[in-house]
């Protein structure tokens, strides 16, 4: 499959026991807490489990949350906040920063937090099964919506959860717009490479695989903007991965609209296009290796060296050699000077968000068991102080590049 996939680390959190004693009040509501350290253990090893795929991680994501939100929404029948939101400190590292945590004494921090974990983990999955030898059309399709669903994640918590937080995110932390923005739109351009690898593989209309490259190298560049202001000790190598993403789709792009113009009997414009698709490809090949010396956090890739970079090498050379040998034979055209103004607007293909929604609330969570919680016959845990202290990184499988078998252009 034509992909390659830059991915930063998972977020990396402390173990949180939910041990409320003398405050959970009841057996059900010590059966409360007790879930929850279960439930939030068993998620926190999906993460790593090679074997996990979107059914088993939905299950395990929707079990804790349908939990988690008996500690966040208001089940006393007012408006006020639940009584247990606060209890509880929770730390969590960050994708990009490293090990020194993050932390706020609040529930939805932690919904947040996890949440953000679930998308980053589906962009991870994705990018495995993209680097698979023989990806079946099944597989491209759990790839797309993986991806689909992780921009889903990030977009609502953007605009719901994280707008909810007491204490604002950090500058530069994940949960602060930049960096999510950026999360949203990596995950929305990756999906479209998907579209982009089918319609060359179906040999869709050079106009539409156009338009859709322009789109998507245009995702990418809106995403390296995104994060143009972060300290570039975090997001340099990030951003070096978006930039020459943003470059290899301008070449698809003035690679098939030259084949569109060729097409149209406008062979020196054809020409052109095909010449502006092999600067962008170059400066493409010096971004990548840009890419493998620049240190920070993410995964190490020799990008240019994939076969989905060298295939398109291929085919704009092979391209560029038709239109001057027909313009040679038949054409005489003028080559023009300037290249040509990509308008292209795409159609088809675009990739959407898939809606996220929080599983409803357990049945565990009533009333009654709520009136349970006794905050007066417990002490709180001292206020969430951002710690100098080490939150253990997650072990996460290899997930190198496998040998990349691109798609059946001819």
């Amino acid at each position: 499959m034509a992909h390659w996939f830059h991915r930063n680390p998972l977020k990396a959190t402390a173990p949180v026991s939910f041990n409320f004693y003398g405050v959970a009040g009841s057996p059900a509501a010590n059966k409360i807490c007790n879930d929850l350290r279960t439930m939030r253990a068993r998620l926190l090893e999906m993460f790593t489990d090679i074997t996990c795929n979107p059914e088993i991680m939905k299950d395990a994501t929707d079990a804790y949350f349908s939990l988690l939100q008996c500690f966040i929404i208001s089940l006393d029948g007012t408006t006020q906040e639940n009584k247990m939101r606060f209890i509880q400190n929770f730390k969590w590292t960050d994708t990009l920063q490293g090990n020194i945590p993050s932390a706020q004494q609040d529930a939805v921090f932690e919904l947040v937090s996890m949440a953000f974990n679930v998308a980053i983990w589906y962009t991870k999955f994705a990018s495995r099964l993209a680097g698979k030898e023989n990806v079946t059309e099944a597989e491209a399709k759990d790839v797309h919506r993986s991806l689909k669903v992780a921009a889903g994640i990030f977009k609502n918590l953007k605009e719901v959860h994280i707008p909810r937080l007491i204490t604002p995110a950090e500058k530069g932390r994940d949960l602060e717009p930049r960096v999510i923005d950026a999360y949203i739109i990596q995950s929305q351009a990756e999906a479209q490479e998907v579209t982009i690898a089918r319609a060359i593989e179906l040999r869709h209309n050079a106009t539409i695989i156009a338009a859709l490259a322009f789109e998507t190298a245009n995702f990418y560049q809106k995403a390296d903007h995104t994060l143009n202001t972060l300290d570039p000790e975090y997001s340099s190598k990030w951003r070096k991965y978006l930039q020459l993403k943003q470059h290899f789709y301008m070449a698809y792009a003035y690679c098939y609209h030259g084949q569109t113009l060729l097409a149209s009997d406008k062979c020196g414009e054809a020409i052109r296009s095909l010449q502006e698709a092999e600067k962008c490809y170059s400066r493409a090949e010096s971004l990548c290796k840009e890419y493998r010396q620049t240190k920070g956090p993410g995964t190490t890739a020799k990008p240019s060296e994939q076969l989905f970079f060298l295939k398109l090498g291929g085919l704009i050379k092979n391209t560029l050699d038709k239109c001057q040998r027909e313009n040679g034979f038949i054409y005489f055209h003028k080559v023009p000077a300037e290249a040509p103004q990509l308008e292209l607007k795409a159609s088809y293909g675009l990739a959407e968000p898939v809606p996220f929604e929080l599983p409803p609330l357990s049945e565990q969570c009533t009333a009654e068991v709520y009136a349970t919680f006794d905050l007066t016959k417990g002490a709180k845990n001292d206020k969430a102080k951002p710690k100098e202290e080490e939150v253990k990184p997650m072990k996460e499988p290899d997930l190198k590049p496998q040998k990349d078998t691109g798609c059946v252009i001819s």
